[in-house]
């Protein structure tokens, strides 16, 4: 990991920004203020996602769930 200032950062964009495809690059503003600066992730779609059920279908299940629950308590 690399530590830095925004000056710095201002003064060679371009060689933190290469830099920040292999290392994290911190940015240290005063005593409170830090910054990671990272490549973006897309994350790709997995078996999970492939398994997932539509809002419509998830609000059945409930509606169905919580009335089987009245049910039984009755």
């Amino acid at each position: 990991m690399i530590v830095i200032t925004p000056t710095e950062l201002r003064s060679h964009l371009k060689k933190y920004l290469d830099l920040a495809k292999t290392e994290t690059v911190m940015i240290r503003r005063g005593e409170k203020d830090t910054f990671i600066l990272s490549p973006e992730q897309c994350l790709a779609p997995d078996d999970d996602l492939a398994r997932a059920i539509s809002m419509d279908e998830l609000l059945t299940g409930v509606k169905e769930d919580i009335r089987e629950i009245y049910r039984k308590k009755r």
